[in-house]
């Protein structure tokens, strides 16, 4: 038995979390690399950026989930070898690293690294963000090892792999989706849906009048766990990057985050003065944000449920709020017509995106962070560039607003939603429309991707998800 069919892991899904979701790379390990593959054990990430010259990298290192003693996390950007000790500076010895494994991930691109550190498990991620089809990899993977000493072992490794990344990023895309299975979810309408981000297992979480949020799986549609607690509708949820936690937002003015295994509540967030009709948290799991009817978006730790920042500015109720992948920036809509750009570490305001003649009811990245893309109650949707601050693209064809927007895995497509009662598919770069789902009887308010961008769900003012594949 090899180590992917060990790990139960499946070639065409390189998801982030579970190993069990990642494709393991027999064959590739480096010559001193144990050939047994332990499981690690996986929680947010921390990490230090490094922006390359050639397409960006970011190196993290893993840490126990938020909740565990600090003490056992690792220090971010901490630097060693792939085998063996040397002294620092100082002439202190340094921890023993020993590289295990590499795993792909395709969505966004990176690899990740597992590895044993003093005998304790851990992983990280080398992100890849702006890799293309045609990026040079040799030199990448050279730049990026002056920075990752754990591959210094394994380029030609690391260079199959980049490469690999680049086939799929190359691949062309004509996928037509169809109906597969309709859920009848709750009692009173639906207000929210969104998938998990693991890859492995997809998950739905749906929000409703009804004051509770649902898990649901995506192949049987049973009911995994009720979540029950808020006081007044929820009106917007999130999974973390890592889909061990949900989060909910409610009109009770608070936010809850949830166990998605055990289907209990953690913690939950109070201090909007009015309603939390948006959330997301980082890719980090570290922090979350939340915008609020009361014109204001807090960013909180996590861990200890204290406000980091409140971001003022907006001039209307806030509608929607996202952070990009790096954690560095945060993008967010508003009934005032404006999208505004902020830095996520500081919360300053960096630039407000004017265009849309109604509010805008929903902002999202792409996975790279170049690209935003918002949803507006004028029936159109618009594309940006994150660094000029451009519109780039128009999305026109609606019949009536659009409320909700998304980009796919690939960053190639966009799926929005509308009270026309239909969701459309459009080429990211043009602007053309792809394909219309039509079927629901109300409209809809709602749409998500999954992790590799090949099902879609919609969710209804008609009290049913459809999932098309």
């Amino acid at each position: 038995m090899n180590s992917q069919e060990r790990t139960g892991s499946r070639e065409e899904n390189g998801a982030l979390l579970p190993p069990a979701a990642t494709r393991s790379l027999t064959g590739l390990r480096s010559p001193r690399q144990p050939c047994r593959c332990q499981k690690p054990g996986w929680g947010p990430w921390r990490g230090l950026e490094r922006t390359l010259n050639g397409p960006r990298a970011e190196r993290r290192s893993a840490a126990p989930p938020w909740w565990a003693p600090a003490a056992g996390r690792m220090r971010a950007g901490a630097v060693g070898r792939c085998h063996g000790r040397r002294p620092d500076a100082r002439g202190r010895r340094r921890r023993r690293m020993r590289l295990r494994r590499l795993l792909l991930r395709y969505y966004p691109p990176g690899i990740i690294l597992e590895y044993v550190q003093d005998s304790e498990p851990k992983t990280r991620s080398i992100d890849l963000l702006d890799l293309r089809p045609d990026t040079d990899a040799i030199a990448l993977v050279d730049e990026i090892q002056k920075g990752e000493p754990l591959i210094t072992s394994c380029k030609e490794q690391v260079i199959h792999l980049v490469r690999r990344l680049q086939e799929k990023l190359g691949e062309k895309e004509d996928h037509k989706f169809y109906l597969s299975k309709v859920l009848r979810a709750h009692i009173l309408p639906l207000t929210n849906v969104a998938f998990n981000k693991s890859g492995s297992r997809d998950k739905i979480a749906t929000g409703s009048f009804d004051k509770t949020c649902k898990l649901w799986s995506t192949e049987t549609g049973k009911c995994y766990h009720t979540f029950r607690g808020h006081s007044a509708e929820i009106v917007c949820l999130s999974f973390n990057l890592q889909s061990t936690l949900v989060a909910t937002g409610s009109l009770d003015t608070t936010a809850k985050l949830w166990d998605v295994e055990k289907g209990e509540e953690i913690v939950t967030l109070s201090g909007h003065s009015a309603e939390i009709i948006a959330l997301s948290f980082n890719t980090t799991g570290d922090r979350i944000i939340t915008g609020s009817f009361d014109h204001t978006v807090a960013v909180w730790d996590v861990g200890t449920r204290r406000v980091l920042h409140t971001l003022i500015g907006h001039r209307g109720e806030i509608s929607s709020a996202q952070f990009s992948w790096d954690c560095s920036l945060i993008v967010t809509g508003s009934m005032d017509k404006t999208c505004k750009l902020w830095n996520a570490m500081t919360g300053t305001h960096i630039a407000t995106l004017t265009g849309h003649s109604d509010e805008v009811l929903d902002v999202c990245f792409d996975y790279a962070g170049q690209r935003i893309a918002t949803a507006s109650a004028d029936g159109s949707a618009r594309v940006y560039d994150a660094r000029t601050k451009k519109c780039i693209a128009k999305l026109e064809g609606h019949g009536g607003e659009i409320s909700k927007v998304c980009f796919n895995p690939k960053g190639n497509r966009i799926l929005t939603a509308s009270s026309d009662k239909t969701a459309r598919l459009w080429d990211a770069a043009t602007g053309q429309c792809l394909q219309i789902l039509e079927g629901h009887t109300d409209e809809i308010f709602s749409c998500a991707f999954n992790y590799k961008g090949d099902i879609i769900i919609t969710g209804s003012k008609d009290n049913s998800c459809r999932i098309w594949h």
